[in-house]
């Protein structure tokens, strides 16, 4: 669904107070004002909409291709909802990378200022933002912006009458546009999306990736074993999940299970699952052979007692399966990561 409800001549007004805030925002950065540049190159990616376009599993992609180029990235994150121990996406960073030091804080600038100053810091040679295309106080070398397939921006509207942070047009300042999760629709809607967004940004680099589990990490008490994603097949399946877009996964762990499966629970984005919460996934996983749930949710999940659950749980490890353009998108992302000189742009 598109929009946030009945468009109301309330949400109309509002949502045009709010375009006009966000184009006098926009103004101000590109005239340079309050813009921030580092003495290290930085990369963004973002998105337009609210909820969930893929940017994690993104961002562990780009680090990923710079650790492989031998670059050493840090990543900048706002930390949304971040507990004692750091925010989910925080935490799934550093499952994934362990050696990538973050930064999760609201002043991203003087997060890294402060990690900069510290002997972790002063080896990063390269600034991963994020959820960073609004995050316009720090300039940039390359802007990669996600688009969800299943939610064309061009049919949406601005908050807070639709999911949109800011006008389709912003995508004009792009230099890299993904179009996401075309695992989930026909790929004559890849290409019209693409074909739009071609229209709108013509130098940008395009490209189009599927959202696919890689394999899974399967908890049973203190044992945790790697097993393929058909070990769910035939299996009775609880789903979890407190996500952004939480359709793609609820279809990936029905695939996965090849039967409908015995319960689910779709709670808000980064939803803390209380006690009572957990009560109700484990009562309802009582008959079930296996509770599936995000990457992001296990980050705290696995802080549960491992006798509180049934069954097995199982958290499948995503990753980004490029269908075009991956090639281009790493190497715009190692060129973007070369050593700043003083007439290299950045926006």
């Amino acid at each position: 669904m598109l929009g946030r409800g009945v468009l109301t001549p309330f949400g109309s007004l509002a949502s045009a107070i709010y375009a006009r805030i966000i184009a006098a925002r926009n103004a101000n950065f590109d005239a340079g004002r309050g813009v921030v540049h580092m003495d290290r190159p930085v990369i963004s990616v973002g998105n337009l909409s609210v909820g969930g376009t893929g940017k994690t599993p993104m961002v562990v992609h780009v680090l990923g291709v710079l650790r492989d180029a031998g670059n050493k990235p840090c990543v900048a994150m706002r930390g949304y909802r971040a507990g004692p121990d750091g925010s989910d996406e925080a935490a799934l960073y550093r499952r994934a990378r362990a050696a990538v030091p973050i930064v999760a804080r609201p002043d991203r600038v003087e997060g890294l200022i402060d990690l900069f100053a510290t002997s972790e810091g002063e080896d990063v040679d390269t600034i991963v933002l994020d959820d960073g295309f609004q995050h316009r106080r720090l300039a940039r070398q390359l802007d990669i912006v996600l688009l969800d397939a299943t939610r064309s921006v061009f049919l949406d509207r601005l908050l807070p009458s639709g999911w949109l942070r800011e006008p389709v047009s912003s995508l004009a300042r792009a230099h890299a546009v993904v179009v996401t999760h075309a695992e989930r629709v026909a790929s004559r809607v890849v290409d019209e999306m693409l074909r739009r967004v071609r229209d709108m940004t013509p130098n940008a680099l395009l490209a189009s990736a599927r959202h696919e589990w890689l394999d899974l990490r399967v908890h049973y008490g203190h044992d945790v074993q790697v097993r393929p994603i058909d070990w769910l097949r035939s299996k009775r399946v609880v789903a979890a999940c407190a996500i952004g877009n939480p359709d793609a996964f609820l279809a990936q762990a029905r695939d996965a299970a090849g039967i409908d499966l015995a319960a689910r629970f779709v709670l808000r984005d980064h939803d803390p699952f209380n006690t009572a919460t957990i009560a109700r996934i484990a009562k309802a996983a009582s008959n079930a052979d296996a509770i599936v749930v995000t990457e992001k949710d296990w980050s705290k999940l696995s802080k549960v007692a491992t006798d509180t659950w049934p069954c097995a749980v199982a958290v499948p490890r995503l990753g980004m399966q490029f269908e075009r353009g991956g090639g281009e998108l790493a190497a715009a992302i190692i060129k973007a990561a070369r050593p700043l000189t003083h007439d290299q742009p950045a926006y």
